[in-house]
């Protein structure tokens, strides 16, 4: 049983083993989106545990795109050195780190901020965190890509060896991409490929800066748990459109979309939609969803249903939990901090 922990490289960057850190907001910075000591010692403990790649939390690419006033931010340089003693700390442990563009889109509860989305529709009008967002018009289309484009530009800056575009959780670009939240009747509303038009926009402002040889990720919600939102067959067809844009592998999540969607979650209930995207785009898929123990991450390697897995709450739980299961499974787990090797 050692699937989970066999190496695995994509262009230039080369992985341990298949376990991956997801992006999870933490809500722990200033309101100027800096970073704090606790950020490096929170992603620095994950990476000595063991696992491969460690993807940062959403990570806003302008002010109005934080879903918090708390929220991690890379739209200014003075945010860069924070961000890169992150990935000093990361790489010092010999994991690889990854971030993740983000913008919330109607979903941004950050103080005072301008509310923007496809569409004005209230995420949850039960909720008074939330307000109508203001319909994009095209000048902050443009803004929002070229936000993505610095942002990528200062995360190459800071030392991340991969970029995750958010595309998913009902945030901007998953508004977008969604019939539930996009009903606009211009070129960015409509078919799945005027839909995805925003996502190609920001591949290519991205790409334009990031090296070829660096990979980028896209992370998207493959079911929206509503009758006439997306599934995952049409997340597939939307990546399909724009995956020649440089895209090298997908981040395979799920809802967020809307407030009222019943999400059947139970371990494992994101694999079937990740080994579909797999299939019918032909990309590298990272897999998971309240994924706890060895036998069942390691079965979703072996089983080729996703290339790598995710694991969130649990390394949140159990930072070490790599090191324990490659111990389990016999896995030559060189990656051991020297300090712990008789612990092994």
């Amino acid at each position: 049983m050692n699937s989970l922990f066999s190496k695995y490289t994509i262009k230039n960057t080369s992985l341990r083993n298949r376990i991956v850190m997801p992006p999870m907001c933490m809500y722990s910075a200033a309101n100027d989106g800096k970073s704090t000591p606790w950020h490096v010692f929170h992603y620095r403990t994950r990476a000595q545990g063991g696992a491969a790649m460690i993807i940062q939390e959403a990570t806003a690419v302008e002010p109005r795109g934080r879903i918090s006033s708390n929220d991690l931010g890379i739209w200014d340089d003075a945010q860069i050195p924070g961000l890169e003693s992150i990935t000093e700390a990361v790489k010092a442990e010999g994991a690889v780190p990854a971030i993740q563009l983000a913008h919330a889109g109607r979903k941004c509860t950050a103080a005072g901020e301008d509310v923007i989305a496809p569409s004005p529709i209230n995420f949850n009008s039960g909720d008074p965190q939330y307000s109508i967002p203001r319909e994009m018009t095209d000048s902050d289309i443009s803004t929002v890509v070229d936000s993505f484009r610095a942002a990528a530009a200062r995360a190459a800056e800071a030392g991340y060896k991969v970029l995750e575009i958010h595309g998913a959780h009902g945030y901007l670009i998953n508004e977008f991409l969604s019939p539930l939240t996009n009903k606009r009747g211009d070129e960015f509303g409509g078919s799945a490929e005027n839909r995805g038009r925003l996502l190609k926009l920001v591949i290519q402002a991205v790409r334009s800066v990031w090296k070829e040889e660096y990979p980028l990720m896209l992370r998207v919600s493959a079911e929206d748990y509503m009758d006439n939102g997306n599934h995952p067959e049409d997340l597939a067809a939307m990546i399909n459109l724009v995956k020649h844009e440089g895209l090298d592998i997908i981040h395979v999540s799920s809802g967020g979309v809307v407030a009222d969607a019943r999400v059947p979650a139970a371990p494992g209930y994101q694999i079937p939609a990740a080994r579909l995207i797999r299939e019918l785009t032909g990309i590298p898929v990272i897999g998971g969803g309240l994924i706890t123990s060895l036998e069942h991450a390691d079965g979703i390697v072996n089983n080729e249903d996703a290339d790598l897995v995710f694991m969130g709450r649990e390394l949140l739980r159990n930072p070490y939990f790599p090191l324990h299961a490659a111990r389990d499974a016999g896995a030559d787990a060189e990656y051991w901090p020297k300090q712990y090797l008789r612990a092994r």
